[in-house]
């Protein structure tokens, strides 16, 4: 393999996990990414960044543009107010929230913090699709299970 394929593929491999990481809402980068219609201005104590520093991503919609999630413990909160301070709420609605309990911002978090945080969140993410997965399994069954019995 020359240089130029070997570094298409390591930056294939690193889109591919800063992707995961963007479906995950991991990094706050992302999690900024995600508010599309957020009512609050930059200045205000409920902006985009500090609610994307406490751990929430916009899970808002054009009628209820005031919602978000937390990427770890998936607290979902609406009814923001520009004055709200998004730490305080998220440890006042979640406060068995892993991220918010360490009360500090991602660029604070030691590797150590930022891999259990990130094994708490895959291992939900993947707790997630299996219940998914298991409950579609059950439901396609029991409709070929009733289509089969009814066909006899």
């Amino acid at each position: 393999m020359d240089a130029t394929a070997a570094t298409d593929a390591t930056g294939a491999v690193v889109g591919d996990k800063l992707e995961m990481f963007r479906q995950l809402n991991l990094l706050e980068q992302h999690r900024v990414e995600s508010f599309k219609d957020w009512p609050f201005p930059e200045q205000s104590s409920c902006s985009i960044s500090k609610m994307a520093e406490a751990g929430f991503y916009w899970t808002g919609t054009k009628r209820e543009n005031d919602t978000a999630t937390c990427f770890v413990c998936s607290k979902t909160l609406d009814g923001w107010e520009s004055d709200d301070d998004p730490w305080k709420e998220h440890l006042k609605h979640a406060p068995q929230c892993e991220f918010v309990k360490l009360g500090c911002a991602e660029k604070d978090l030691t590797v150590t913090q930022f891999l259990e945080i990130l094994g708490r969140v895959v291992k939900t993410s993947i707790e997630k699709n299996c219940k998914a997965f298991k409950q579609s399994f059950i439901s396609d069954n029991e409709n070929s299970l009733d289509k089969f019995t009814h066909n006899k």
